[in-house]
């Protein structure tokens, strides 16, 4: 996960004085033609609601509401008592057995397991949302008439809750790990050490014993090939770490790049080395990245210990993501069995592997001069040849994202909720503790909907495939439904990792920001009662040591304005929503610190017994997530004003402006500036005046209720 930080810490809060805007910039006029029209908007909006409310008390469809003369129970504490019986329902042993169901097993996108998942999933929405089991499983190859009816019926005829699975082809590679190689060549260029490209998959660990083999360790859309020559250690393989090594006479022209995970995307660190030369990429996990907890500092490895197991391997995809998402060969449209496919530009045209650091330490030994020395960024290249070969095939594969909907008194207004459920190899964490938070939210809606309970808005869950390739699965979909999810998605919650450490954070759009921080505010604390989840923003984990100096840089600028709710960048299934589709989103989950133990990221290491034993033991994040996802979808779900809060988004633009010219090494390549601040201090300016016309329109339709 991906989440960029804006500078901006602090949260607007409205009042009677309006802020100032900033200095030298002209005022949008006092009265408008456009506040005449947004008064008539919200005030013809909420005369529909209060008709659908009227609607709704007659027919008794709000839990527990009767229509007598002893009801005088407000909207407001109506909606508190389905907060409060939602907030039951998730629990630690419900969380923990989902958790031994999904992630005890690989479930690799496209794969025979992973279809299993995506069926097991259809099954759950149609057991907690009382629907019954057709004949006929709802299993639609995208851009069936059955499948572009399952969604689009959602916001307009669809009575009932339903689940279906959509199934979409797009282009993926698999590794094989007979073909990968990465050796050191002596004289005559004969292999003088050959790595061991496998995780050992210590017996202490049953299901990564097991599955050891499940998974070749390989980048998805790697390039095939052979690549041989010298190396070159390029540190974390950022724009600044390439530009250091070219500015220091490096030629990385024909040369191999050594480079750590961290810092940036793996695949920027691949792009970065084909644009200067270079024929191929290694990436390793280094332990000067996991915090306190490493064997320098005394911890075993684990699994006897909380250290990084060394032979731990991260695969992942190399995708070049800040080109495009989604399936490589249709951009732009989804990939349909029969779409018609175009040459890829946003994949490697030179190999890459990952490495163990086992093995990258001794291709620092022989080749770099040793530890420490070898892992500074002096531009020393290797005395002998490096030769990699990375064998993968690609081919159209299916993949599947299993749907369900509820649908809400005001139909055509959506909130999507969505987690995805392919992993690298078992994921515990990655993704299967997002994808358990979410089996709790379902059972949390199910329980409500069983009691009687109707959405306002309608609710469409989703379970994502092959988010691990390169969004994949929310990528299709949302270029399948474009159109229908900008008139009628009104916000996405996205859940990924949920637990991996002890510091919870979250990311989002600046409109929500308000919104998710009274939400963690009404969740407790998962392991100390006289706290909430919000407190969470502090946490640490349970070791203590020394840790190194540029990692400890690096972690304070990345924590220094916590807590607060960061904007979002990419690297999760809310990017097609947000990016592409300007709909509001947000993502959350627990992280790890430098005193957690280091999370086997994409590893077999990241395994149930790694979870249960460090990542959160008991469960209690798992719920907490939940709970809290849950809360942030019944908000936006029967607020009777939407909750979104423009104010605090067009006060942010000015932050995001100020961070652009922060980040700019010479100012006067920018452009002027001066037009985009007049911009943003309108937007300002009526944002403001529409929380007054809606704190007016929500007073008077409260009013009104009363009467109903």
């Amino acid at each position: 996960m991906n989440t960029e930080k804006s500078e901006r810490a602090d949260f607007y809060q409205p009042s009677k004085e309006l802020l100032p805007h900033p200095p030298s910039l002209v005022q949008a006029r006092k009265y408008s033609r456009g506040r005449v029209f947004r008064k008539f908007l919200v005030l013809g909006s909420f005369t529909l609601i209060i008709f659908l409310f009227y609607k709704a008390h007659s027919i008794s469809c709000f839990v527990g509401l009767k229509k007598d003369k002893k009801y005088s129970e407000s909207y407001d504490s109506y909606i508190k008592r389905i907060e409060e019986g939602y907030l039951a329902i998730p629990s630690t042993d419900s969380a923990l057995a989902a958790s031994r169901d999904y992630a005890t097993h690989p479930h690799l996108a496209g794969a025979v397991e992973d279809f299993q998942d995506a069926k097991d999933i259809l099954a759950l929405f149609q057991s907690e949302f009382g629907i019954p089991t057709p004949a006929t499983e709802p299993i639609y190859p995208a851009g069936s008439p059955e499948s572009r009816k399952a969604t689009l019926s959602t916001s307009s005829k669809l009575s009932k809750p339903a689940a279906w699975v959509d199934v979409y082809y797009p282009v993926m590679n698999t590794g094989n790990a007979d073909g990968m190689v990465v050796e050191l060549l002596g004289e005559s260029d004969q292999p003088i050490w050959k790595a061991d490209l496998l995780e050992d998959g210590d017996p202490r660990d049953e299901t990564a014993a097991k599955h050891r083999n499940a998974v070749p360790p390989f980048h998805g859309f790697s390039a095939a090939g052979e690549a041989i020559g010298q190396l070159v250690y390029a540190n974390y393989g950022t724009y600044d770490d390439y530009n250091k090594l070219v500015d220091a006479g490096v030629d990385l022209t024909g040369k191999i790049i050594l480079a750590r995970y961290g810092a940036n995307f793996r695949g920027l660190k691949v792009q970065g080395a084909a644009e200067r030369g270079a024929v191929g990429v290694l990436i390793y996990s280094d332990p000067r990245d996991d915090g306190s907890v490493t064997v320098e500092n005394g911890y075993e490895p684990y699994p006897a210990g909380p250290a990084r197991n060394p032979t731990s391997i991260q695969r992942g995809s190399v995708m070049y993501l800040s080109i495009y998402a989604g399936d490589s060969t249709t951009p732009g449209y989804p990939a349909y069995e029969n779409a018609t496919r175009v040459e890829a530009t946003n994949i490697p045209n030179i190999p890459s592997l990952p490495l163990s650091w086992a093995n990258a330490k001794l291709l620092f030994d022989e080749e770099l001069g040793g530890v420490p020395e070898g892992t500074k960024l002096n531009g020393r290249v290797g005395s002998r040849k490096v030769r990699m070969v990375n064998d993968v095939e690609a081919k159209v594969t299916p993949i599947w994202n299993t749907m369900a909907a509820i649908p809400g008194h005001i139909k055509d207004e959506v909130v999507l909720l969505g987690c995805h459920r392919d992993a690298w190899v078992m994921g515990a964490a990655d993704p299967t503790s997002g994808t358990v938070s979410l089996h709790e939210v379902v059972r949390g809606l199910g329980a409500l909907y069983k009691r009687g309970w109707k959405p306002l808005r309608t609710i469409v869950i989703a379970s994502w495939d092959a988010e691990e390739y390169g969004l994949i699965g929310s990528t299709e979909w949302g270029e399948d439904f474009a159109d229908w999810i900008q008139e009628h998605v009104v916000s996405y919650v996205n859940v990924d990792v949920s637990v991996s450490g002890s510091r919870w954070h979250t990311s989002a759009s600046p409109s929500l920001a308000h919104l998710i921080q009274r939400s963690a505010q009404d969740v407790p604390h998962p392991t100390d009662a006289q706290k909430t989840l919000w407190d969470a923003h502090f946490d640490v984990g349970p070791y203590e040591g020394p840790v190194d100096a540029e990692f400890a840089r690096m972690w304070d600028a990345k924590t220094s304005n916590e807590p607060r709710i960061g904007p979002l960048g990419s690297g999760s299934d809310y990017t097609v929503f947000l990016q592409r589709l300007g709909v509001a989103s947000s993502d959350q989950g627990f992280g790890n610190t430098p005193t957690d133990a280091p999370y086997h990221y994409h590893s077999i290491y990241d395994s149930q017994m790694w979870q249960e034993v460090y990542a959160d033991p008991g469960f209690h994040k798992h719920v907490a997530v939940a709970q809290n996802l849950g809360l942030l979808t019944l908000r936006l779900t029967d607020s009777i004003i939407l909750p979104l809060n423009t104010t605090q988004y067009a006060l942010e633009l000015d932050s995001y402006v100020d961070t652009v010219i922060k980040s700019t090494y010479r100012e006067e390549i920018l452009p002027d500036l001066f037009p985009l601040r007049t911009a943003i201090a309108k937007l300002q300016d009526a944002s403001f005046k529409l929380d007054e016309e809606k704190a007016a329109a929500e007073k008077a339709l409260h009013k009104a209720l009363k009467k109903v």
